[in-house]
Formats: structure tokens, C-alpha cells, sequence
């Protein structure tokens, strides 16, 4: 992996895991001395995140984490919801042993980390959906779920209300099972319920939270990129 798609995770990881909050600032030349790398390829990291709607780049301004509206938040989880039932049906069509080992891996995943920090968990279950679009092997299909899916990731980091992950979970095993099943109908009426109780969490109001300055937040995700050098 190259070095710009290594700053590029670890950026969305920190978005996603409410380590970077909407609004904060995210200097290229700061960037580049903690990751160890170029204005150039920072600014890479950055186009490809911007390109995610997870990063706002501002005319001489430099870039930022995007601070979606809370209508604009609406609009995703209602495009999310038609898009996740086309890849429900696409995925049950060639559905295979191989893909079910896949999923229950990532459920693994989600379950460990049912013991630590929420934002974790919220990431491990916006990568679960996008791991159902991997699955479909259509290139459609996964580019706007990557797209949708992360920026409702950080919806969630900015309306959402503390919650347990138990539910999700058990939502997702429930998906899996149905998928296993070949049953079409009640995989898409799972999906459709999921998405809609997910919705439910995120779209209220926001609360003021305390912010954490950027580049210590970010310290465990530099320490997985440069210790990969």
C-alpha cells in the first residue's frame, strides 16, 4: 500500500472514530511532519477523503473535517437505504460459503471490541456494510456504498447519541443468517429495519462534546503508519 492510501486509512479511521472531530483543522505541513511524509503526498490522503466527504478543502483555507447539516445527513441514510437493498439482492444471487466465513469474521471483529471505545464499534459497523459490497464484486455498488457509507460514519460521530452496540450486532448476525438462507425477503426487510434504527440514533440534534487538540488524537494512527516503515 502506498504511503499516501497509509495516511488516507489512518485519517478515516480517526474520523470515523471520532479521534478528528467535524470542524477540525488539518494542516498539511503538521500532517506531513507527524506522518513523516511530503505536503504532496498529505495533500494525496486529503483529495482522496475530500473525494469520500469526509474532509472539506477550503480555498486558501486548507482543509478541515466535513461538517455535514443535519439535512444533508437525512438525505444519505435515505440514499443509504435504496442502495444497501440493491446489494442485499445482488449479494444473495451468488451468495457462497466463502463469503459467509468473510462475513462472520467481521462480525468476530465487532463483537471483540464490544469492550472498548464506542467509536470503534461505529466503525467496525460502517465496514461491515461496505464489506457487503466488496462481496457483490461490483465496482457500482462498492464505490457509493465506500462514499454513503463513510460520510454516514460521520454523521454518526456528530448527531448520534450514546447507545449499545449489542443491538447493531445482533442486527448484523441476523442479516448474515438470512443471506446464509438464501432468503431474499427477509434479508432486505432486515436491512431496511437496521438502517432504519441506525437512522434513529443519528438524526438528532448535536451536543456540544469536548475536543481533544488534533495531533495527540492522532497519535495511535501515525504510530500504525510509520511502524510500518
Amino acid at each position: 500500500m502506498s504511503r499516501s492510501k497509509q495516511i488516507c486509512s489512518a485519517l478515516r479511521s480517526a474520523i470515523l472514530e471520532r479521534a478528528l472531530m467535524p470542524g477540525m483543522k488539518l494542516p498539511e505541513d503538521s500532517l506531513g511532519e507527524r506522518f513523516g511524509s511530503s505536503r504532496t503526498i498529505v495533500r494525496q490522503a486529503l483529495e482522496r477523503l475530500a473525494a469520500e466527504g469526509l474532509v472539506e478543502l477550503r480555498r486558501n483555507r486548507g482543509a478541515v473535517v466535513a461538517t455535514p447539516s443535519l439535512e444533508e445527513a437525512r438525505d444519505l441514510f435515505d440514499l443509504r437505504s435504496q442502495i444497501e437493498d440493491l446489494v442485499v439482492s445482488r449479494l444473495i444471487a451468488n451468495f457462497s460459503p466463502q463469503k459467509l466465513d468473510a462475513l462472520k469474521v467481521h462480525l468476530d471483529k465487532e463483537i471483540a471490541a464490544k469492550k472498548g471505545p464506542e467509536p470503534v464499534s461505529i466503525r467496525l459497523a460502517t465496514e461491515f456494510h461496505i464489506l457487503l459490497a466488496q462481496l457483490t464484486e461490483s465496482p457500482v455498488l462498492i464505490r457509493y456504498v465506500e462514499d454513503v457509507g463513510y460520510r454516514c460514519g460521520l454523521t454518526l460521530a456528530l448527531y448520534s447519541r450514546p447507545h449499545s452496540t449489542s443491538c447493531g450486532i445482533q442486527e448484523h448476525r441476523e442479516i448474515i443468517e438470512a443471506l446464509s438462507r438464501g432468503d431474499a425477503t427477509r434479508a432486505r426487510e432486515l436491512m431496511r429495519h437496521h438502517l432504519g434504527a441506525v437512522a434513529d440514533r443519528a438524526l438528532i440534534k448535536p451536543e456540544g462534546k469536548g475536543q481533544t487538540f488534533y495531533l495527540d488524537a492522532l497519535e495511535p494512527y501515525v504510530r500504525a503508519v510509520r511502524g510500518s516503515d
